[in-house]
């Protein structure tokens, strides 16, 4: 007879809610596949759990992916934030690291404003349209 307790399918799911890193919105996920969410959980905290980046360092890429226009979660921002600042960073790390990530929003403007310098180009050039209204 084994005297050893089962070992859990998902220690780092495991861990990450015993240690309050655990986002409640990835629960459904787990109900539904746990195997696949914990092979995914492993992939994302192994740059942290293999010690090649130091745990502030990971925090600030976690700010910027949380922070950044694509994902703005803002609950992970605050985790994040938390942590580092646990971790012992500065105000003005933090910043650096929100000022770094902002630039992805600069693409709207570096594709919009070069259209609307050629639409108002070809505005003044076009002759009048009376009644353009809806074309």
């Amino acid at each position: 007879m084994n005297d050893k307790p089962p070992t859990s399918q998902t220690p780092i799911c495991d861990a990450l809610r015993a240690g309050g890193g655990w986002n409640p919105d990835w629960q459904p996920f787990a109900d539904l596949d746990p195997v696949w969410t914990e092979k995914f959980m492993a992939m994302g905290m192994h740059p942290l759990m293999s010690g090649v980046l130091e745990p502030k360092v990971f925090e600030f890429l976690a700010i910027a992916v949380d922070a950044s226009c694509t994902h703005l979660y803002a609950p992970g921002v605050r985790r994040h934030i938390r942590k580092a600042l646990e971790l012992g960073a500065t105000a003005q790390e933090i910043t650096a690291v929100l000022q770094a990530v902002s630039v992805l929003g600069i693409h709207s403007s570096s594709l919009g404003a070069p259209i609307l310098l050629e639409e108002l180009a070809a505005l003044k050039t076009a002759p009048a349209r009376a009644g353009a209204c809806g074309q």
